[in-house]
Parts: structure tokens; C-alpha cells; sequence
């Protein structure tokens, strides 16, 4: 009976046991286009009820060619800010730019940047006739960048942003 016991009570601890709620954030906006705000400098991406956020000076962008091999740095700090975010909802980009925002959708959840830093290398845009620069393509790429918030954190080695363009 003992050995009955043991063996059910065995089962019932092995069948217990919890791993904890462990949940892997990460985020994917490979196969969406870089939008921006013309009133303010934030730069980000919008995928249904995520949003990839950069918050960076506008002097980052300059119109003018990177040499190649030395991208224009900007390290992530108080000032220079990559958030990530989870919304109740879809959102848009009017959402995201206006002065006061709206009150739905609300932000569920956010990671804050630590740490690494943005590359940016800039080439020219030009027109049909191959000559004429209409503007400039800024592809922007995150690297050793730490996402945070107080629950979890998630981190990228290389993260591939996008291009953002400007126009002359």
C-alpha cells in the first residue's frame, strides 16, 4: 500500500510542477514599411496593434551620402529612444503623430531600448533618368539592442529596421 502511495503521490508532483508562465517577446516587422511624423522626429512602424518606435533627431537623417563601410551612429540613451509597444488595439499612424493622442487604443504593454545602437547608411534616390537625386534612403539597422520592461526582457544582436526616405 506504501508503495501505492508513493507511486500516486509521485505522478501528482511530476504532473504539478509549472514552468513558470514563461513567455519569449520578440517582435517581427520585416514586411512592413518605415512611416514618420512630419511634426515631430519619430520614425516607427505599425503592424495591427504593435508599433516599433524611434525617437531620434532629425539631424540622424542628413541628406547626404554615408561613405561606405561607416554608417552614421546614434546610441540608444534617454534622449535617443527605441521603444516597443502593445496596443488594445490597431492603431494608425495619425494616432501615433498627433500632439494630444487619442484615447483608444490604450498601450498594454512597453519595452524601452537599452544599450547598442542605431546604424544608419545613407544613399542617394534617383530619378528615372538616372541622373537627377530626388531624395535620399536612410536603411537604419539596430544593433545590440536590449528591450525591457519590468516583467521581461528580450534582446537583438542585429535587427534589420528599414528604409526611411527623404525626399530633397
Amino acid at each position: 500500500m506504501k508503495k501505492l502511495i508513493v507511486l500516486v503521490t509521485t505522478i501528482f508532483l511530476l504532473q504539478a510542477c509549472d514552468d513558470g508562465d514563461i513567455t519569449l517577446e520578440s517582435f517581427n516587422f520585416d514586411t512592413v514599411a518605415v512611416q514618420n511624423c512630419t511634426t515631430n522626429n519619430l520614425v516607427f512602424k505599425i503592424k495591427s496593434n504593435e508599433l516599433l518606435l524611434l525617437n531620434i533627431p532629425a539631424s540622424s537623417f542628413i541628406n547626404e551620402e554615408t561613405p561606405d563601410g561607416s554608417p552614421r551612429i546614434v546610441t540608444v540613451s534617454s534622449s535617443n529612444k527605441i521603444i516597443y509597444r502593445i496596443y488594445s488595439d490597431n492603431l494608425s499612424s495619425s494616432g501615433i503623430c498627433s500632439i494630444l493622442p487619442p484615447a483608444t487604443p490604450v498601450v498594454e504593454k512597453e519595452w524601452n531600448a537599452s544599450g547598442g545602437r542605431i546604424e544608419i547608411i545613407t544613399d542617394k534616390l534617383f530619378a528615372t533618368d538616372g541622373t537627377t537625386v530626388t531624395g535620399y534612403t536612410h536603411n537604419i539597422k539596430l544593433v545590440n539592442v536590449n528591450f525591457s520592461n519590468s516583467d521581461n526582457s528580450f534582446s537583438f544582436t542585429e535587427y534589420i529596421f528599414g528604409n526611411y526616405r527623404t525626399s530633397l
